[in-house]
């Protein structure tokens, strides 16, 4: 599949007229750069006094503690072979001073052995250091040492090459050539930049002379022998090289990438590809340089360029050849770059591929008008977050579920969370309809079976910027680099950068037991059919977002909400600064909020050192090497800031500088601004007003996922009404009465009673055809489990989960129209209501129905006030219990029942009557009768830990000792290696104090 490529607003301007950074875009989309460096200091006197006193500890620890040893001590070494006598001979304080000694000489020559590493690696630029094995802190000390005295001495280093170029100019019989020099990461990549600064200028006045010569020439570019070329440079750890920095180094000044650019834009590389987009460039690639550039990484194009493989000379005379002096034009050509992050080749699609969930439209009822089916659209297309709220949601509400059941005190808020109204109930609906948590599954499991698979193979896990899921079900990684032949069933993609896994091998990937691997991807939208996750801590510096602030607050929105609530992370934090409403209700463990920028940059700033010095004591480079693998360190979970609020010019440059580190720390800056020139950023996007997100230089275009503050305000209003602090009721509050109940007297016979608690069986009705039973009694139990009434697209999306058409739909609504009936008023049964949602009539009821109005009359109606009518309803109320929710569904079906708490609630409420019809029998010293409804609520609620405990009562209060042994052997066989429960064990040991002498000889 051909790429999109998005015109450059660079390769329209001039080589002669860069446009400064401060001056606004007239162009309408957002112009992506490589980041701005920021300006490393000049070396104060404060860094001399830190280099002499360094000079002065090395010299003491390097050359005087063995000075002073020999002194005083001696040499350690023995002068010959020790006797037997030795080993003989009384202890005494000397030996240990002997042997004390020996310790100081092995630490002296550890650290000694560290500052050697460390002097070598810095000189030589070889890269990180290597390790002394067992001197982490030693080591340490040492790398700052020797730091703080090179950081003064590179001053003299950075004369060689400027003077050595100054002496070759002069002599005139040799052209300056210098072989592509690698960047010093780490602790000296500032002094390495100051030198290459120092050897610029040095260069200029050299070549002066020349330069006047080519002008009086009128030569606009230098001739063919004296063009100079530059190599991008490999990365090194998260730093890679950039056209920006080329200029920087080279030009004097930045902004003149695009001169850069032009000279070079769309001739073939040495590995075969085009230069397209001025941000994107790949290691190994060649650059013509314009002729006043300068600098020791320079190479000109001599008949034998000294320091130069010829390898290296032989790719740069072949690109040479295609430059313009060569063919005497401008430079013409349409190939397509490698993005750093663009869309993956497609594999064909079936035939006839079944369309995807959230993708079905409802069609209204009749006498409805369309607008009144409308579900928010902006979830409806966002299915991995609709699938991790709807999660978070669920999970929510289980915790109020049970925290009411075991923790409340006086009362309880009931097993019925609050039915959501207005806003938060199409919210509701749109998550029902939109989630893909199947998705998310496949998702979550390949990303951790990849890191397991490449731990097994003892090798690094990649950097990824972006994953593409596709409209296939294909899963994408785009890398940073090349990282060689994936671990099976992964396979190469369109490239080396890309990783592939198909819908298929990722369906038959086990549960993996191993850290997320990539926490920080969040959904930015959809591009031809395929959904894009951006790795936010992994891009190397700041992404802005441009664009109108409510619609860059819908952006926010939507990728704080996912990051938040998504299934593919264990830890993580999201700090958000300039949020106008609180997202904290979403998941309180990660998000938090903070007041302002200088906040936001005291908290940074702190983190920022720690997670450095963190690094460097475990001996990693990255946060991914420490993230999975043996150690799986959880520290390294990422840390993701969104900031909304436009920084102010002094911010943004401090922020660049704290950013520019960030990448390899896991850490990760989404940055809102009116502007498109944002200091650090190394990705720039724009949110359209029509809801499109463009980075053009990046290739990308697309549909944006966006949560509109309406629907962000509805979200949040689930989740604070799920929380288990909020609206707590007493026994008689609303939170205890459920949203249906049913006449339970004689009178009130329904006319349709379904069985739902255990096997699934319908009363009243005829047995519908053969081929349609399945679904139709699936459909009816949907509307019965929500007598508040189900959306056309909830009801479609739960029984067609990857989708349905319309007809298909409307068909199966007029089965179960017709199959439900009519009541004697000439009613329908299946009604739609005012705001388009189906409904049942009243004298449809299932024995859940039922279960949840006889226990409601007997604890707070009727049986409140009568002990005779409260028992006989407790009883009727158990004799309904047959065994869980739908015990016989079919295998495939009823998958809907995942996002729904009933699972929960219905052991709970089980449980519940069982434990008051128990307390109504031992009020009578009736325990055989108490124990039999307790074994009867545990049939259905096994787990509830008060039933066990009711039931040690009240076999203890039968003062049958061998019957109470039996039962806690039971619950002790139960319990399996977890144990029992400290108040289970608390309260045997109250009821039978020798339960333990038991447990140890069945043991």
């Amino acid at each position: 599949m051909p790429r999109r490529r998005t015109t450059s607003s660079a390769s329209s301007t001039a080589p002669s007229a860069p446009s400064a950074p401060s001056a606004p875009s007239s162009s309408p989309t957002p112009r992506n750069r490589t980041p701005q460096p920021v300006r490393v200091r000049r070396r104060s006197f404060g860094d001399f006094v830190k280099a002499f006193f360094a000079f002065v500890a090395l010299a003491g620890l390097v050359a005087g503690v063995p000075l002073a040893l020999a002194l005083t001590v001696g040499w350690p070494l023995p002068g010959g072979a020790p006797s037997l006598d030795w080993l003989q001979r009384e202890i005494t304080v000397e030996t240990f001073l002997h042997i004390l000694t020996v310790i100081v000489w092995l630490a002296w020559a550890q650290f000694t052995a560290c500052v050697l590493v460390e002097v070598k690696a810095a000189l030589s630029g070889a890269g990180v250091p290597g390790r002394v094995p067992g001197s982490g802190p030693s080591q340490l000390l040492a790398r700052q040492l020797v730091a703080a005295l090179l950081l003064v001495g590179a001053t003299a280093a950075s004369l060689t090459p400027g003077l050595s170029q100054l002496g070759q100019s002069l002599e005139g019989n040799q052209r300056p050539a210098v072989a592509a020099a690698q960047q010093t990461p780490g602790l000296f990549a500032q002094q390495q930049e100051q030198a290459a600064a120092t050897a610029g200028a040095l260069a200029e006045q050299a070549g002066q002379a020349e330069q006047a010569a080519a002008r009086a020439d009128g030569g606009g570019s230098a001739a063919h022998g004296d063009t100079k070329y530059y190599r991008i440079q490999p990365p090194e750890g998260r730093h890679h090289d950039s056209l920006w920095e080329v200029a920087e180094r080279h030009l004097g000044d930045g902004r003149r990438y695009k001169e850069i650019f032009e000279l070079n834009k769309d001739r073939v590389q040495p590995d075969g590809s085009r230069l397209s987009e001025a941000s994107l460039i790949r290691p190994g690639w060649i650059m013509e340089m314009p002729g006043d550039a300068r600098g020791g990484e320079l190479v000109e194009m001599p008949e034998e360029a000294p320091n130069v493989s010829e390898q290296v000379q032989q790719q740069i005379s072949d690109y040479a050849r295609s430059g313009d002096h060569a063919q005497g034009g401008g430079h013409t050509g349409g190939g397509s770059g490698d993005a750093r992050v663009s869309l993956p080749e497609q594999r064909p699609a079936p035939a006839t591929p079944a369309p995807s969930a959230g993708q079905d439209h409802a069609t209204p009822a009749a006498g409805q008008a369309e607008a009144s089916f409308g579900l928010p659209e902006a979830l409806l297309a966002a299915p991995l977050l609709a699938a991790g709220l709807l999660g978070a949601l669920g999970r929510r509400r289980r915790q109020a579920l049970w925290q009411s059941a075991l923790g409340a005190v006086g009362g309880r808020r009931g097993m019925e969370p609050p039915t959501p109204t207005g806003d938060a109930q199409d919210v509701q609906d749109a998550l029902l309809v939109g989630a893909d948590p199947n998705g998310v599954r496949l998702l979550d499991r390949s990303l951790r079976g990849l890191a397991a698979s490449l731990a097994a193979e003892s090798r690094a896990l990649p950097v990824v910027y972006a994953a593409w899921m596709s409209g296939n079900g294909d899963l994408h990684l785009q890398l940073a680099q090349p990282a060689g032949k994936p671990p099976a069933p992964w396979q190469l993609g369109q490239d080396q950068t890309f990783w592939m896994l198909t819908r298929a091998e990722a369906e038959r990937y086990e549960e993996a037991e191993t850290a997320a691997p990539y926490p920080g991807l969040v959904s930015l939208g959809t591009m031809d059919d395929s959904r894009l996750l951006l790795n936010l801590e992994a891009v190397p510096g700041i992404v802005s977002l441009s664009g109108t602030e409510a619609d860059r607050a819908a952006v926010f929105a939507s990728v704080a909400a996912e990051l938040a609530t998504n299934g593919w992370s264990d830890r993580m934090t999201i700090t958000l600064v300039g949020f106008g409403d609180d997202l904290t209700p979403l998941a309180p463990n990660r998000i938090r909020h903070l007041d302002g920028f200088e906040d936001l940059f005291e908290t940074m700033s702190a983190e920022t050192r720690q997670r450095r010095g963190a690094l460097g004591a475990a001996g990693h480079d990255s946060v991914l090497t420490g993230r999975t693998g043996p150690a799986q360190h959880t520290r390294w979970a990422p840390h993701l800031v969104l900031l909304a609020a436009q920084p102010s010019d002094e911010e943004a440059l401090r922020l660049a500088e704290l950013a520019a580190d960030a990448g390899r720390l896991g850490i990760g800056y989404l940055v809102g601004t009116g502007g498109t020139d944002l200091p650090g950023a190394a990705w720039e996007m724009e949110i359209t007003g029509q809801g499109r997100l463009l980075a053009p230089l990046l290739g990308l275009e697309l549909d944006a996922q966006l949560l509109p503050v309406a629907q962000q305000r509805a979200v949040v209003e689930l989740f604070s009404d799920a929380d288990p602090e909020h609206g707590s009721d007493g026994p008689g509050g609303s939170g205890n009465r459920p949203p249906f109940l049913v006449d339970v007297s004689e009178q009130g016979r329904p006319a349709v009673y379904a069985r739902l608690v255990g096997t699934y069986e319908i009363i009243g009705l005829d047995a519908p055809d053969g081929d349609r039973s399945a679904q139709l009694h699936e459909a009816l139990a949907l509307l019965l489990l929500h007598r508040e009434g189900v959306h056309p697209r909830v009801l479609s999306s739960a029984l067609w989960p990857r989708g349905v058409t319309e007809d298909v739909r409307d068909a199966l609504l007029d089965r179960l129209r017709t199959w439900l009936g009519t009541d004697p008023d000439g009613g329908a049964r299946l009604r739609t209501d005012a705001t388009g949602r189906l409904t049942l009539a009243r004298s449809v009821v299932s024995d859940l129905d039922v279960l949840r109005s006889l226990y409601y009359e007997a604890t707070q109606g009727r049986g409140a006030g009568s002990r005779q009518v409260r028992g006989r309803l407790l009883t009727d109320a158990l004799v309904l219990v047959r065994g869980p929710l739908l015990a016989d569904r079919p295998e495939g079906r009823y998958r809907w029942l995942t996002h729904e708490i009933i699972d929960a609630q219905l052991p709970l409420l089980v449980a519940d009557t069982g434990l008051a019809l128990c307390e109504f029998h031992l009020e009578r010293d009736r325990a055989e009768k108490a124990i039999e409804a307790l074994n009867a609520a545990l049939r259905t609620a096994p787990a509830d830990e008060r039933l066990w405990h009711e039931l040690l009562r009240a076999t203890h209060a039968t003062d049958d000792t061998d019957r109470l042994h039996a039962l806690a052997a039971d619950l002790i066989g139960r319990s399996g290696a977890r144990g029992l429960p400290p108040r289970t064990e608390a309260l045997l040991d109250e009821l039978l104090p020798t339960w333990r002498d038991g447990a140890a000889a069945a043991g």
